[in-house]
């Protein structure tokens, strides 16, 4: 079964970003393993709605930290922020990238170095978007053009664009 990373948003998000990431968690987690930082805000919603349809989600968490109550399984790292963004990186097949900040845009960098596949989900602010206007061609972040960046408008077009580059 392929693994997908969701990142994004820790803290407080708006309901609007709630509803999007348990709608999404649900889809996901019909179909794939899912990974994220496993702690609050997008990466709970979206570990919430992978439970909600019985899928696994696995938290990738900084140091000693205790993850969000939806993890179906904790990785404590030991390791700082970024240090664990790139454990999350390296063990997916695919990023999906929802708003964001710093540590998101690290990963979305991180991701594309390591020629993961990326999917901004476009409208969900922070750095999912701000990095949307340096892309080159519309989908590579330097002239190597290690990995395609997509921008999905919708769940059913990140659904697409996963089923598209994963055989999924």
């Amino acid at each position: 079964m392929k693994r997908i990373a969701v990142i994004g948003n820790s803290g407080n998000i708006n309901e609007n970003l709630k509803i999007l990431c348990n709608e999404l968690g649900k889809k996901l987690g019909e179909r794939f393993i899912v990974l994220s930082g496993g702690r609050d805000g997008v990466m709970e919603e979206i570990a919430k709605g992978v439970r909600q349809v019985n899928g696994q989600i696995i938290g990738i968490l900084p140091f000693e930290e205790k993850g969000n109550k939806f993890n179906t399984l904790e990785i404590k790292t030991g390791l700082d922020f970024q240090m664990r963004s790139f454990v999350l990186i390296k063990s997916v097949d695919a990023v999906i990238s929802i708003g964001g900040e710093i540590g998101t845009a690290i990963e979305i960098l991180s991701a594309y170095a390591n020629k993961k596949p990326i999917i901004l989900f476009n409208g969900t602010g922070g750095w999912t978007d701000r990095i949307q206007k340096v892309l080159i061609e519309g989908k590579y972040l330097d002239n190597r053009k290690l990995s395609e960046v997509y921008i999905a408008n919708s769940i059913n077009e990140v659904l697409e664009i996963l089923e598209t580059i994963l055989g999924e």
